[in-house]
């Protein structure tokens, strides 16, 4: 790792300390935000389900031809 890099990373203590901090900040809000943080990761989920199912059934379908255009 850089030099730069390692320098602006935090370390445990430091999280801790921001973790504290965010903590008084957004203590009474925090719980609302993390429903809907949760809402939308459940939604996320539901979304990538039905793409995956989609796919599942599009490869398990036989292939067809496409027509044929005739000139």
């Amino acid at each position: 790792m850089s030099p730069v890099i390692a320098f602006f990373s935090p370390g445990p203590m430091e999280m801790v300390i921001i973790a504290g901090i965010a903590l008084l900040l957004f203590g009474n809000r925090l719980p609302s935000v993390m429903r809907s943080l949760g809402r939308g990761v459940v939604e996320f989920k539901k979304g990538v389900q039905g793409i995956e199912d989609e796919i599942d059934d599009a490869s398990s379908r036989p292939a067809t031809k496409a027509p044929s255009v005739e000139k």
